[in-house]
Formats: structure tokens, sequence, C-alpha cells
């Protein structure tokens, strides 16, 4: 007798699974993992610990849960690099939706980069099947472009570490930004308009060197 399909989750279902996600996502962002309880999860989505449970099989399985589905959505930015467009334009767009990425989910970019720091031991998975092939086809483009004399010499895999470190500051960092910036300050505006210009400037041709190919 063939197995019956899947029963499809009913609304409530549907609902409550994602207000566990968006509390899980509030208590790892503040805490990492480690720091994480299913306790606090559970205050946090105002549920019981055994509702939690009939969800998910625990902590692990959320935190997994999260990143896997936070992968595609922080890759976005760096699929969207066109190899047919302008390569300085390109970048530069590409650091600006990276910084716009950052003001809009500060809570993923955190409970990334505590992943990350704790050596990845859930999500390496991904970073090997994902992220590095990508990494590697972006990095192709823009030394093509280095090639082809359109941009000045450069690491396009430095390039790419500074984007994300000088971008993902303003949400890994935030409590420090506040703190110097008055937390009633929007960094994005002022942060948009130095990045661009920095990076910018490294992309830009020394005088003379378009002519010269």
């Amino acid at each position: 007798m063939p197995d019956s399909p899947a029963k499809k989750p009913s609304r409530i279902q549907q609902r409550n699974r994602r207000v566990i996600l968006d509390a899980a996502l509030e208590v790892f962002s503040k805490h990492g993992y480690r720091g994480a309880t299913l306790d606090q999860i559970a205050a946090e989505a105002g549920l019981s610990k055994p509702n939690i449970l009939y969800y998910f099989e625990g902590k692990e399985d959320i935190h997994v849960t999260l990143l896997s589905q936070l992968m595609d959505t922080w890759l976005d930015p760096l699929v969207a690099l066109d190899p047919d467009g302008d390569p300085r334009r390109e970048i530069l767009d590409y650091v600006e939706r990276k910084l716009t990425m950052a003001g809009e989910l500060p809570r993923e970019s955190r409970l990334f980069a505590n992943e990350i720091l704790q050596g990845a031991p859930r999500i390496s998975p991904e970073l090997h099947s994902h992220l590095k092939p990508l990494f590697d086809e972006k990095c192709a483009v823009i030394a093509g472009w280095v090639n082809a004399g359109k941009l000045p010499p450069l690491d396009p895999q430095h390039l790419l570490f500074s984007i994300w470190a000088t971008t993902q500051h303003y949400a890994d960092f935030e409590a420090q930004a506040q703190v110097l910036l008055g937390a009633e300050t929007d960094p994005q505006p002022r942060a948009a308009a130095h990045l661009r210009a920095m990076f910018g400037a490294l992309l830009a041709q020394p005088s003379g060197a378009a002519s010269a190919h």
C-alpha cells in the first residue's frame, strides 16, 4: 500500500513555526548559540517549551533551520553581480546591497557571524556546497575584469572580504556604532557615501591606464 502524502501544516502550525523562528532569531542574535536556551526562545515566542518541542527537535534543529533559510538570502547580493555589467558599477552596487542588507537584517547578520566565530559547526556543509562555488565564480568574474584592464590590479578574494567586513560591521557591531554615533543616529546614509567613495577610489583606474589597453 503506497504511503499517504504528508499532511500540509495548518495555518496555525505555520504561524507557530514562524513565531518560534523569529523568537529564536532574536535570542540567538543576542546570546549566540551557546548562550541561548529553549526556555529563552519559548519566553520570547510566548509559547510553552513543550510547544516549541512539538515543532522542532531542539535548539540545534531551530538553529540549523534558521541558518539554512538565511543562506539563500545572504547570497542574493553576490548572485546579482552581473558578469556583463560595468565592473565598477557592479561592485559598487554590490557594496550598497550588502550595506542595505546589514541595515535591514542585523539579527540575521549576527546569527551568521556567531556561527562562523564558533567554527561553523552547523553551517559548514552549506558553506562548502553553496558559498564556496559562488565565491569562486564571482572571483573569477572580477579577475577577468582585472585581466581585461577594466579594473586596476587587485585581489578579487580579498576585495570581497573587505566588502563583507566594512558592510556587515554596521550589523555585527551595532551596539558599538550606537555608542559612538548616538543611538538615534542612522548610520546608513553616511556609511553608504563613505563606502562608495572608498571603494570607488580603490576601483578607479590610474590616470592613462585605460588608454594603455
